[in-house]
């Protein structure tokens, strides 16, 4: 079963508003692609939604999904609801509870003649795994689980050009939230058409999502793929927001011998004093010598050895904490050299047999993945 819509079926969205909320920036979404807009409570996530599925008119926005204009302000241009093809699936379903699931479903199917939106509405049942035993029972006799793929079905059943998920799994426990997670993926193979999933769970976000859009206090921050965002993120707000744990300061020593590369002083603990440990990193020439800065590195490029520091480029560590988390162990290793500086690993496999409090190992940077972010003022990272 396909969505149809017109060739060009992207989205583009553009807004700035000032009140009575503050909510600005541009991304797009192509058609079969999965965008997360994440971030903290009160980021603009919703509302952001809220302005594409046509329930909020914002001051000054442009809206185009699939060749059409949905919202223009500086046209006069902007389509209510009725007029959107818009999927929308909420995180407490919005079911109507007095109506069996088939009927549900049915709803946005009322445009249609009677004898074919049971059928219609059947099949996208059974196109989202519920079972036809479950067809006529209402909200209250379905579980978390059940209820969320009949809202799923509600919402591809009007035929949308543009699916909006606000944090539909939330509600849900872990084990349906598996299935869902795999639903999800089995449907984007099949709709070509863009999806947008709010989420306050980076986990699920790195999981089911193509791109990140992180948004904070209204403001869209940065946006890019995961693994991009990880590895460079454009501020240290925006490394919190997305969770990044290895974040550490220092001070720009300048230029290296080599083209490309500068020395970077690693500063100790959080008290910004100056430790003999510098690291030869990439040098985007951005950055002015006795400059004091921020400075990121992904789990993905450390790589921790089983025994003390014995080589050049070798820091030794001391394992001061080891959680296990079912088939991931996350350990702090605290850095022999530099008084209260901690690095974080989330580790599988062998390794965590090898982990216990106290045990004196080595760590290798891969230098090359090392992102170094200037110190701003408020004022600038806003």
């Amino acid at each position: 079963m396909s969505v149809a819509g017109s060739a060009d079926r992207s989205l583009r969205i553009e807004v700035d508003q000032h009140s009575p909320m503050r909510l600005s920036g541009a991304f797009g979404c192509a058609p079969g692609e999965l965008l997360a807009l994440v971030g903290p409570s009160g980021a603009g996530k919703t509302s952001m939604l809220r302005v594409l599925a046509g329930l909020m008119r914002p001051q000054a926005a442009r809206v185009v999904v699939g060749g059409e204009v949905w919202n223009d302000t500086a046209a006069g241009v902007f389509r209510p609801v009725r007029e959107r093809r818009v999927g929308l699936v909420f995180q407490h379903y919005a079911l109507m509870p007095h109506l069996s699931a088939i009927d549900n479903v049915a709803l946005p199917l009322l445009q249609q003649p009677r004898l074919l939106r049971q059928p219609q509405a059947q099949r996208w049942l059974d196109h989202v795994g519920l079972g036809a035993a479950l067809h006529g029972r209402l909200p209250a006799q379905l579980s978390g689980g059940e209820e969320q793929r009949v809202a799923v079905a509600r919402a591809l059943a009007r035929n949308p050009s543009l699916l909006l998920l606000d944090e539909p799994f939330s509600a849900v426990d872990q084990m349906n939230r598996q299935a869902l997670y795999q639903l999800l993926a089995d449907l984007r193979q099949q709709l070509a058409i863009p999806i947008l999933l709010v989420t306050h769970d980076l986990n699920e976000a790195r999981l089911l999502a193509d791109r990140f859009v992180v948004m904070d206090a209204g403001r869209v921050l940065q946006q890019g793929t995961p693994a991009s965002i990880y590895q460079a993120p454009r501020n240290t707000r925006v490394a919190d927001l997305v969770g990044i744990r290895n974040r550490f300061e220092g001070e720009w020593l300048g230029p290296a011998d080599e083209p490309g590369w500068g020395w970077l002083r690693w500063h100790s603990g959080g008290a910004a004093g100056a430790s003999d440990v510098r690291l030869k990193v990439r040098d985007k020439g951005k950055l002015a010598a006795g400059q004091n800065v921020h400075w990121v590195v992904s789990g993905d490029a450390i790589t921790l050895l089983e025994r003390p520091a014995q080589s050049p480029g070798e820091l030794g560590v001391t394992v001061t904490e080891v959680r296990q988390l079912a088939e991931i162990t996350m350990a702090t290793l605290g850095l022999r050299d530099i008084p209260g500086a901690q690095l974080r690993l989330t580790l599988s496999g062998r390794q965590r047999a090898q982990l216990a409090v106290g045990a004196q190992m080595a760590v290798q940077l891969e230098l090359a993945m090392v992102h170094v972010m200037p110190v701003r003022t408020t004022a600038e990272v806003a």
